[in-house]
């Protein structure tokens, strides 16, 4: 499961509050979606496209365990996350979402870049600066829940495989 798209860079802590602002939580995802990210890009929910890569830096998705943030991220359409670190269960809950999350202390990107991700090889491509960058792996398992669509579609056809359905 490759992801190619352009990248939109981020700095360091972004948190919750930003990928999902509380005065939206009560509104459709899509209208919160529209203000993903606003605080510190306004333009970002009216530019990116489907396919499309988030690059943060230290600690992102901090905050609350809101898995509106990742959610947000997916109305978007966003194809990946990549930072420096996450916090654990902004991390998580992207996977659980069907988002792969990459963590890559190496990486050089500028906002625009043509990034493909590679998460089962562990691999960068910046195909705008011609340069490779190693992440850490997803985990096959854990890819399998990414590639089915998320933690509940991925049980969900389990449950009825077992049962035979």
């Amino acid at each position: 499961m490759n992801v190619r798209g352009k990248a939109f860079v981020f700095g360091d802590r972004i948190d919750t509050d930003v990928l999902a602002p509380g005065p939206y939580m009560r509104e459709p995802l899509a209208v919160l979606a529209s203000h993903c990210l606003e605080a510190v890009d306004p333009d970002f929910a009216s530019q990116v496209r489907p396919g499309d890569i988030v690059v943060g830096g230290e600690s992102f998705g901090i905050g609350s365990s809101r898995e509106q943030a990742v959610q947000a991220l997916a109305e978007l359409g966003v194809g990946a996350i990549i930072a420096k670190s996450f916090a654990r269960i902004f991390y998580r809950n992207a996977l659980n979402l069907g988002v792969p999350a990459l963590i890559c202390a190496d990486l050089e990107v500028a906002r625009g870049d043509e990034l493909e991700v590679l998460p089962e090889q562990g691999r960068i491509l910046n195909h705008s600066s011609g340069r490779e960058f190693a992440c850490e792996k997803i985990p096959p398992q854990l890819m399998e829940i990414v590639a089915g669509g998320g933690l509940m579609p991925w049980l969900e056809r389990r449950l009825a495989a077992e049962r035979g359905q």
